[in-house]
């Protein structure tokens, strides 16, 4: 099993640490990982994406060229990286911030992120919505993996608490 993941969206909205979280649970899981994050110029609020791996088998490259799922949090990302989407490879957008076309041949599912996040009571929880999402979608990695994980990194009990509840709500998402 290898899985190609593109995470895409702007500084601010935890592209980063969505894909780092993942191949830090895919790594406890005794995978194979890549994380390949790429930062725009501007930082917060410039794009962002990320690209992680994830195998049984050794990894060549971390480059991704065409991804088995494309995770889309804004409407520009949507644009910079539709094209980098496998046919029959699974899109996850945010319709909190991203609208419009689906690839032909892609599998997609739009969900309200951002929207959740708020509801939650914290807008910075979209990217833990959006990977419990992923993983309710295509089991790359276990909750329970990504549990361990957010307890490890969060600095505060409060974070973990909220990023529980966020991870828990995009499971919800099929």
């Amino acid at each position: 099993m290898t899985e190609k993941i593109i995470i895409a969206g702007t500084g601010g909205q935890g592209i980063m640490l969505l894909g780092k979280v993942m191949a830090e649970a895919a790594l406890k899981e005794n995978k194979c990982v890549t994380w390949f994050p790429s930062y725009g110029a501007e930082v917060r609020g410039g794009t962002a994406h990320c690209m992680v791996v994830i195998s049984d088998e050794e990894i060549c490259s971390p480059y991704i060229a065409k991804a088995d799922i494309l995770l889309v949090m804004n409407a520009p990302s949507q644009e910079k990286f539709k094209s980098r989407l496998k046919n029959q490879g699974l899109l996850l957008l945010n319709s909190s911030l991203a609208k419009g076309k689906i690839k032909t041949g892609a599998k997609a599912a739009c969900f309200a992120f951002t929207d959740i996040a708020i509801r939650l009571g914290n807008i910075k929880v979209a990217n833990m919505v959006a990977l419990g999402c992923l993983i309710a979608h295509k089991k790359v990695v276990s909750s329970q993996s990504i549990a361990k994980v957010i307890i490890e990194m969060a600095p505060k009990k409060e974070l973990v608490t909220i990023n529980q509840k966020a991870l828990e709500e995009g499971m919800k998402l099929k």
